[in-house]
């Protein structure tokens, strides 16, 4: 049976080749049982360890700190702790985060007795892990396994989430000894994640009529993105958590495509799509809609099995698309007029935002452009997945670039996420909606006082805006609706910011959010918005898109 310096040793040895193996970071949830571990993160000099109550806000802190491609350590104790991280566990699988998840565990003869605080720990995430290990006392006295157990460990973590389940014996608390060499090279992954074949580019792809759909990590180079519309002449629909959006690509699809005229005539034969799709229903249903016409559709990258009921013609490797670019669309009318709908669409959204402002009024989508314009350039920024998303996608023009937690779609831990943005030491941004950050108000808990230039904007419209949008509040009495979807709170955002010791302010002017958003985090500001007016600004700006770019309205938009 193994004594509490071996465990302290063996722990130690754990965090000493992830950090040969460059972690840099660790989040601790609170508790007894991970004391080994714990205490071997608190010894680090080169770790940055981060202490926050609350295990599902921990978990999202970490997958915020994994954004960009360096696993976290993140540990808890044993029993339902585990538990509370299941949803960033899902959630950075599905977007390809990496992440090494440490559930502290009591030896393996506790399990299934009725020990305290003791569930069945191993394998409790399922699928949405690259690879679980359980260690027990045969591992921790075998010392010559301790490095190569966490080399492979990390290695599988640049793919997505895993989880080393720690069995701990009491005493906890002791000292390690020497730890064993150190390995004679260091293991290195690229990250890509195994289970699909590529295809040979269908025949007949390199055609004139072709778009390339740039969605949410992809983990393909922008720049060959780029590359092969400069070769094709295909424009690039660019969601902003593409990180492609820039003057020359298509921001304004959905709004384009809303107008059934436009969405006819430009049905594309070609679709490349380079990681996720978009938030953009219209968008979705359009690409479904040419596909059903005859379009070939070729998947490059992206994490998951995407659309399964779409058929999708081949996954390719861009390099393989951009080789089978011969003819491509270069100096023909179909890039042009894909130019001059998304001009004049940008024209009249800006013209119409533009007039909102000159009154102050404050809305959504104005929000969200302005938010996309006149964050600091080095300013990380965040967005929920729910209204905020897509009207950052709509709206907020070439400028808008964020991270959004688009693999399971939900709102789980968007103020949490930014915050682990925030604690590698950036700026960070998150613009979300009340029920976004009520649900993850956790996220407070000690930030006044943490290293973090954290800045929240709330988009408070006392409940789910984004349920305004669907059938249902046609289709329902307003009583049913808002008892079952509109689900006012009535909690004061402001209030509860300034509960947790944070500056916490109203805006009702562009200029109060513009001045606010250039000072430094943490901070909450609100904007208070009504749903119902949300629907008509919506609508409003689609009209005037419709306007623009069919302005004898020849046809009737839809």
């Amino acid at each position: 049976m193994v004594d509490g310096r071996q465990q302290a040793t063996f722990a130690a040895t754990l965090v000493d080749e992830w950090v040969r193996q460059g972690v840099t970071a660790a989040v601790v949830a609170p508790g007894s049982r991970s004391t080994p571990m714990a205490l071997a993160l608190a010894d680090r000099d080169d770790v940055a360890l981060h202490v926050v109550h609350d295990e599902r806000v921990a978990a999202f802190v970490a997958l915020g700190l994994g954004i960009d491609g360096v696993p976290a350590l993140l540990l808890c104790t044993s029993g339902t702790a585990a538990a509370h991280f299941l949803p960033a566990v899902v959630e950075a699988s599905l977007s390809q985060v990496p992440m090494i998840v440490l559930t502290a565990d009591r030896p393996a003869e506790l399990r299934g007795v009725g020990a305290p605080q003791t569930i069945d720990q191993p394998g409790i995430y399922g699928s949405y892990v690259e690879s679980m290990l359980d260690l027990g006392d045969d591992t921790i006295a075998d010392r010559t396994s301790w490095r190569p157990i966490a080399a492979d460990a990390f290695a599988h973590a640049t793919a997505g989430p895993v989880q080393v389940n720690l069995q701990f014996r009491e005493p906890l608390a002791a000292a390690p000894d020497e730890l064993p060499p150190a390995l004679a090279s260091v293991r290195r992954s690229d990250g890509a994640r195994a289970g699909f074949a590529v295809d040979r580019v269908p025949d007949g792809f390199d055609t004139p009529r072709g778009v390339i759909l740039a969605g949410g990590r992809s983990l393909i180079d922008p720049s060959d993105v780029r590359e092969l519309a400069a070769r094709s002449g295909w424009p690039i629909i660019a969601d902003p958590l593409s990180g492609m959006r820039d003057d020359d690509a298509v921001t304004m699809a959905d709004a384009l495509l809303r107008h059934r005229p436009f969405a006819d005539d430009h049905l594309p034969s070609s679709i490349v799509r380079v990681g996720r799709p978009a938030a953009s229903r219209v968008l979705v249903e359009w690409t479904s809609r040419a596909v059903a016409a005859g379009a070939t559709l070729v998947q490059v990258g992206g994490p998951g099995r995407i659309d399964p009921g779409l058929d999708v013609s081949a996954r390719c490797d861009l390099d393989d698309v951009l080789a089978a670019i011969e003819n491509g669309a270069t100096g023909t009318p179909w890039a042009a007029r894909w130019r001059r709908a998304e001009q004049r669409a940008r024209v009249a959204v800006d013209q119409l935002l533009d007039q909102f402002a000159a009154s102050d009024r404050l809305t959504e989508p104005g929000v969200a452009r302005l938010v996309a314009l006149h964050r600091p350039p080095q300013a990380h920024l965040t967005v929920a997945s729910s209204m905020p998303v897509r009207d950052l996608e709509w709206f907020g023009g070439p400028a808008a670039s964020a991270w959004c937690n688009r693999g399971a779609n939900g709102i789980d831990g968007t103020v949490s996420t930014a915050l682990g943005r925030s604690l590698a030491g950036d700026t960070s941004i998150v613009l979300l909606g009340d029920l976004a950050f009520v649900h993850d108000v956790n996220a407070l808990i000690a930030l006044a006082g943490r290293d973090a230039d954290l800045r929240i904007v709330v988009i408070d419209n006392d409940g789910g805006g984004i349920f305004s949008f669907l059938p249902q509040a046609q289709q329902l009495s307003e009583r049913r609706f808002e008892q079952l979807f509109g689900t006012p709170h009535g909690s004061d955002v402001v209030a509860l910011a300034a509960a947790h010791g944070l500056p916490a302010v109203t805006v009702r002017r562009h200029a109060e959010l513009i001045d606010q958003l250039i000072t430094p985090g943490p901070w909450v500001v609100t904007v208070t918005t009504e749903r119902p007016a949300n629907v008509s600004v919506h609508d409003e700006l689609q009209r005037s898109v419709a306007t623009a770019i069919d302005p004898q309205g020849t046809r009737n938009g839809t």
